[in-house]
């Protein structure tokens, strides 16, 4: 319930003090607050329990579908003990709406991640995403939009221990220096908090430029730029949490997906959105997406480009079309004692036709019957006949029509059509002539004949090309919304297959240029957004850093203008500087040993730990903490109090976080790559994971761009 602002809290700095006995002062009051709501969203989630459904649907499949809305419902309504109802108060001048007349009193609204109410119907807490919610997140000195007080509140576990005050209607209190990201106490330790466990929602702490993004409309795709620590990935979730508030009914229809780089990755963000109160939201990545056959081979990066290049996509669809021919016979329909003619030229009209049409392969093979039927029909009201639908339709599955139909429009198996276009160099050559060099068909072509589509040893890379040719037989489903991240590893065809199942909806495109480590890593954005079919979308970059320690970014920096040269760095809004230190190790195992003591050294702090490695030095490492007596989780296991230590190999740390990272020997994680850059692109991922400290070891030398 809104109540009159209280000019009496005016504190300067965050306000940290005991729980009082008197109930006047002001941190009582928010705590009793929490308390009601809490009682208030116990109370909304018991009456969701106690609906009783059993007269008031039609059926068991309305019975069904009813119990688990609810179900559903009662889920959203769960109150997190460790997780804040509320995070902020904002104290308007006014009443919204109501004319800003002087002296009219304002409302006060706590803002939360779901809204709240009591038994009134009166609102506790506003949900984040509301109207009325914005400008806790956007307004300032300079443009206060009718708030007199903001105050943020800090927790610690569950209980409401501190707060801090923005008076932004005060003339008294100076203005933020102009153009400077500013953040006070409460937000650096909110985003500075340990972080044990999966990823968690910024909803506390979504910043104005994020903000921005967030609330985009529904219609227009948007990619965001955006450096280590920025917040990128957490904007397009957020992004999905309000579009879901804002576009619910359309969205509940169309669908939503989330897709992530790896099944790592898509563990580590999966609590993001049930922590909002969303629970529809599906997450997944491009493989499997494109799950049409089981992967069980490799590309090399040559054969991995051109399956990847666009052009590939020409291909395809010449392989594809090239299965029609056209008719050289007539169509003869027996009925009854009659005999219907379609001659060969009219055939061929119809054909051409559905070719000029470019409606998809599998869609015009099954229009063709009906056209051929309705030739026929033509015929017999020539004739003075008086056919109708039924006639039609029996025409159409005459087994001289199928007949015509199967020769001249045979079905295409994409599976099959990709294999054959792998395997038979003659068949590649006659579809890619012109588009592919002899030298490219010969990249992708198979060593040796294969038996069957089941024996194949499929590529991800193939899997793609299978996806492409089932789009041109049969339309793929397209979703309202897809949130693409870490989307600068894609290939061309990889953007493309994305792009199909966002066809008739719109895209959030997340990444980051510097950290493209695939041999096909996206150039430019406007390129990526072309192959997704989204020219149209808007480029947005983010550059202030909120995760990582200033001198770790401005250390890892120094590899831009050779990963990057034009990207603008991220610049760290944070006050800590952050723990960072080099350290040399020793030879073979006493170098292993040094990285484990670093490891012991971190641990003894609180929060969770990443040692990141080239991949060829994980089984070494492995044996050296299991011999020292430490136990370890790999990427995607949740860390946990006892186990807060995580052994990452370089190539799945993108997207992943920890408090503290121990990296080690940087000059293996370049050598790891087949080319430096690419190499230089892993190494700048891996050393912007830490949130709090980074440790760098190393016996050989560091890459010359580090020193």
């Amino acid at each position: 319930m809104s109540t009159p602002a209280d000019p009496a809290a005016h504190p300067a700095e965050p306000h940290t003090a005991a729980r009082p006995a008197d109930t006047g002062d002001p941190l009582a009051r928010e705590r009793s607050h929490l308390s009601a709501s809490r009682a208030a969203l116990r109370a909304m989630r018991a009456d969701v329990e106690s609906l009783d459904i059993r007269d008031v649907t039609a059926n068991w499949v309305n019975a069904e579908v009813l119990a688990h809305q609810i179900d559903e419902r009662i889920k959203a309504l769960a109150d997190l003990s460790d997780t804040p109802l509320f995070f902020g108060r904002l104290d308007y001048l006014h009443a919204p709406g109501a004319e800003q007349a002087e002296g009219a009193g304002g409302e006060r609204f706590y803002i939360g991640r779901r809204h709240v109410h009591d038994a009134d119907g009166d609102p506790m807490v506003i949900d984040w995403r509301a109207p009325v919610s914005q400008p806790f997140y956007r307004a300032s000195k300079k443009d206060p939009m009718d708030v007199a007080l903001r105050r943020r509140f800090g927790y610690t576990g569950g209980d409401l221990t501190a707060y801090e005050d923005e008076h932004l209607s005060d003339p008294a209190e100076p203005a933020e220096p102009s153009g400077a990201a500013t953040a006070g106490k409460l937000l650096q330790q909110e985003i500075e908090r340990p972080r044990v466990g999966p990823m968690r929602d910024i909803v506390a702490t979504i910043q104005p430029e994020q903000d921005e993004i967030v609330r985009s409309g529904l219609g227009g795709t948007v990619c965001v730029q955006g450096g280590p620590g920025t917040g990128k990935t957490a904007v397009g979730l957020h992004r999905v949490a309000y579009l879901l508030y804002a576009h619910r009914e359309r969205l509940a229809r169309t669908g939503t997906l989330v897709i992530g780089p790896n099944k790592s990755f898509l563990h580590y963000i999966e609590q993001v959105l049930p922590a909002l109160g969303e629970l529809t939201v599906r997450q997944a990545t491009v493989d499997d997406l494109v799950a049409h056959v089981e992967l069980r081979g490799t590309d090399d990066a040559p054969a991995a480009i051109v399956k990847g290049d666009a052009r590939m996509a020409q291909v395809l669809r010449r392989a594809v079309y090239a299965h029609v021919t056209m008719p050289t016979e007539p169509v003869v329909v027996v009925r009854g004692s009659r005999r219907w003619r379609v001659p060969a030229y009219e055939l061929e009209e119809l054909v051409r036709e559905l070719l000029d049409r470019g409606i998809r392969y599998g869609a015009a093979r099954e229009a063709l019957p009906q056209r051929i039927a309705h030739a026929v029909l033509v015929q017999m009201e020539r004739a003075g006949e008086a056919p109708d639908d039924r006639v039609q339709d029996a025409v159409a599955r005459n087994a001289a029509v199928k007949a015509a139909v199967k020769a001249v429009w045979p079905a295409v198996d994409p599976a099959k059509l990709v294999l054959r276009l792998l395997t038979d160099a003659d068949f590649l050559a006659a579809h890619a002539e012109g588009i592919l060099t002899e030298e490219e068909q010969k990249t992708i072509l198979w060593a040796g004949p294969v038996r069957s589509v089941r024996s194949a040893k499929w590529s991800a890379a193939d899997a793609v090309l299978i996806d492409e040719a089932a789009d041109l037989v049969e339309r793929t489903h397209s979703l309202g919304h897809v949130v693409l991240d870490e989307a600068q590893d894609l290939s061309p065809m990889q953007y493309r297959a994305v792009g199909r199942r966002c066809s008739t909806g719109s895209a959030t495109v997340l990444g980051d240029l510097a950290q493209g480590t695939t041999p096909w890593a996206t150039r430019t954005w406007e390129e990526a957004l072309a192959h997704l079919g989204k020219s149209e979308g808007v480029v947005e970059e983010l550059t202030a850093g909120f995760r990582v320690p200033t001198d770790v970014i401005t250390y890892a920096s120094r590899l831009l203008p050779d990963i990057a040269p034009g990207l603008t760095p991220v610049a760290s809004v944070r006050e800590n500087p952050g723990f960072f230190e080099i350290r040399p190790t020793g030879a073979d195992a006493a170098g292993d040993a040094d990285v484990v003591a670093a490891c012991e050294e971190l641990l003894r702090n609180e929060g969770s730990i990443g040692l990141i490695a080239a991949d060829a030095r994980v089984p070494a490492l492995a044996k050296a903490l299991t011999a020292a007596g430490l136990t370890y989780l790999s990427p995607g296991e949740e860390t946990t109090a006892e186990t807060r230590l995580t052994l990452v190999p370089a190539s799945l740390a993108k997207g992943l976080e920890y408090d503290y990272v121990v990296l080690d020997e940087p000059r293996a994680v370049v050598d790891g790559e087949p080319d430096e850059r690419t190499g230089l692109r892993r190494l700048y991922v891996a050393l912007t994971r830490a949130v709090s400290g980074l440790i760098v070891t190393h016996k050989a030398a560091l890459p010359p761009q580090l020193a």
